[in-house]
């Protein structure tokens, strides 16, 4: 008998971060924060970073796809790339391939598939935010009831597309995190981001935001991140997305 050739996944991480300013060309793009995240966890995994925030979309098939997060708002029609992209997650949901969306990510896929996002009247989510659980899914081994990831965002998710299940969230985000079908799932959080990371994004906005947002933003600091575990679990979907392919 021949040997079994070992299945070796290609994933495409969708970039959608747009931006081009000194600050964020100091760290590595938000495409190879997730790739930093994943490899080490597969290393036999392959990884492409696809920038559809310039309007480049993957030329062949993938075995799964994971979209960033983005500064931009997913209601801006004026971007050039947001319909194609919004267009794209619809191929991808029709054609059932495995989709994890991070922050502007699991916004993209609500208003692609019907949701509704919006900004959020109590101002920004910054620093760190927990994730409570209230249903376990079979991919989020080991389980746990509550985690905590970075956040950035100032819209969210305000209605889901039909048929979807809210699988956590919290008083300030109810819906922090969707699975539709068997083959997306979403969060409104950052498991890619670095603690180092978020301390430059605070700095950055010291004179930018309101005094108490940034009081909260670093007070959150002080609870870990749980982004060990949350990409753990995030291959561990793939690999169930996977398993039900083969």
């Amino acid at each position: 008998m021949p040997e079994k050739t070992q299945f070796t996944p290609r994933l495409a991480v969708l970039l959608t971060n747009d931006d081009t300013s000194a600050f964020a060309m100091d760290f590595p793009n938000d495409g190879q924060k997730v790739v930093q995240l994943l490899q080490p966890l597969r290393p036999h995994w392959q990884f492409d970073v696809v920038p559809v925030k310039d309007g480049v979309f993957p030329s062949q098939a993938y075995d799964g796809y994971v979209m960033t997060g983005s500064p931009a708002s997913v209601n801006d029609s004026s971007l050039p790339w947001m319909a194609p992209l919004l267009d794209f997650i619809r191929q991808l949901d029709a054609e059932q391939k495995p989709l994890i969306g991070l922050c502007f990510g699991h916004q993209a896929v609500a208003k692609a598939l019907g949701g509704e996002v919006a900004r959020h009247s109590a101002g920004w989510g910054l620093g760190t935010a927990p994730t409570h659980w209230t249903t376990t899914a079979e991919w989020m081994q080991p389980s746990q009831a509550t985690t905590t990831l970075m956040a950035a965002h100032n819209e969210q998710v305000t209605r889901m597309p039909e048929g979807s299940v809210c699988l956590g969230g919290s008083d300030f985000c109810p819906i922090g995190s969707m699975h539709i079908g068997q083959h997306i799932w979403t969060t409104q959080f950052h498991p890619e981001m670095p603690l180092v990371f978020m301390q430059a994004v605070l700095a950055h906005l010291a004179d930018k935001l309101d005094a108490p947002t940034m009081e909260k933003a670093h007070a959150s600091l002080a609870n870990r991140a749980d982004a060990p575990l949350f990409g753990q679990w995030m291959v561990q979907f793939f690999e169930a997305c996977f398993e039900r392919k083969l």
